[in-house]
């Protein structure tokens, strides 16, 4: 991406979704062929979370390693060009992530957060980790 004319970063970021992405349907066609229904990107809940579970009171986040700066490679980049910016971008939605999790366990919903590396490279985990989640609700 350094080689980049602005045009062109232009072009390239607005093709980035924030909803509807491959690891998000990748989630919400697990949890559906589980059986369990949800909701998407309820807004009435702080941050419209990606999957809500209402009859569980569950929530799955799934989120893009380099937006929510993840521990992970995709998420330790650092952009070449225009460095403060992207800091600066990506700090606020890490401080927002934790103000609408706060939020959202003071109204009783639980969350599971799952990161698009593990989705991508780690699936049995990621499915295992989600089953988890939601079978503790059914006990």
């Amino acid at each position: 991406m350094d080689n980049l004319k602005p045009e062109q970063r232009k072009r390239c970021m607005s093709q980035i979704r924030n909803k509807n992405t491959r690891p998000e349907l990748i989630v919400r066609s697990l949890i559906h062929h589980m059986g369990y229904r949800y909701r998407l990107h309820r807004k009435d809940l702080p941050g419209t979370p990606d999957i809500v579970l209402p009859k569980y009171k569950k929530i799955i986040e799934i989120r893009g390693c380099f937006w929510h700066m993840h521990a992970c490679r995709y998420g330790r980049v650092v952009p070449k060009t225009n460095t403060a910016y992207w800091e600066k971008k990506r700090t606020l939605t890490v401080n927002r992530d934790k103000k609408n999790a706060e939020a959202l366990l003071e109204k009783g919903w639980d969350c599971l957060i799952l990161w698009e590396c593990e989705i991508k490279r780690e699936y049995d985990q990621v499915k295992k980790q989600i089953i988890a989640f939601l079978d503790e609700s059914s006990l």
